[in-house]
């Protein structure tokens, strides 16, 4: 299967080794840093306005870029069919059969996503983040490295959950809501709110959300 990556930054290189071990193709990286098209050892670079001209029936997109609302942006902006869109999903991640995974998501190296949790489209389940039994992950959303959300989490749209942050089951993190790296979540976090500390407490409204 032929693979266009969309973002050529550190997170792009992660998901360009993850696809490469899966034995997909890679047929094109497109980021905005580039002005023009280009190729480099038989993959093309251009801007992401090149792939419309490059899209096949046989190719499939992943957006590899870790902000929140970049990805929802170019999401939007370009329209696609949902089933164009690669979930990609590392060897060594452990995904319960009885798991949801929405399209466009990335399961990083050695996370874990057990019973009956559901992960919407285009989110990121970072390296050896840990999404228990019964969690409900809004579309993009990002679960840092390390993380914990332990059984029955919610979150709304676009949350980032910081690096070894945790989480105690039953809560619920508002849309676009951000818990600091470390944290300890241990009551309801509003949306458009960050929290950080052990136990969080919120520290600011997000008003560009």
């Amino acid at each position: 299967m032929k693979v266009i990556i969309l973002g050529d930054g550190g997170h792009s290189r992660v998901i360009r080794e993850m696809i490469t071990s899966k034995n997909y193709e890679i047929t094109a990286i497109l980021d905005d840093k580039y002005e023009d098209g280009f190729q480099k050892k038989g993959i093309i670079h251009a801007p992401i306005s090149f792939l419309a001209k490059l899209l096949r029936h046989d190719t499939k997109v992943v957006i590899a870029i870790g902000g929140n609302k970049v990805r929802k942006r170019i999401v939007q902006g370009l329209d696609l069919s949902p089933e164009i869109y690669l979930t990609v999903i590392h060897p060594s991640a452990v995904v319960s059969t009885s798991a949801q995974i929405g399209y466009g998501t990335v399961i990083m190296p050695n996370a874990v996503v057990n019973a009956k949790a559901e992960i919407g489209v285009h989110c990121i389940i970072n390296t050896a983040a840990i999404v228990e039994h019964d969690n409900k992950i809004g579309d993009y959303t990002h679960v840092s490295p390390n993380a914990t959300l332990t059984g029955n989490v919610t979150t709304g749209e676009g949350v980032h959950v910081g690096s070894s942050a945790t989480v105690i089951p039953g809560m619920h993190l508002g849309n676009w809501s951000v818990i600091g790296a470390g944290s300890t979540v241990i009551e309801h976090i509003p949306a458009y709110s960050k929290a950080v500390g052990c136990p969080t407490r919120i520290i600011e409204r997000i008003l560009n959300a």
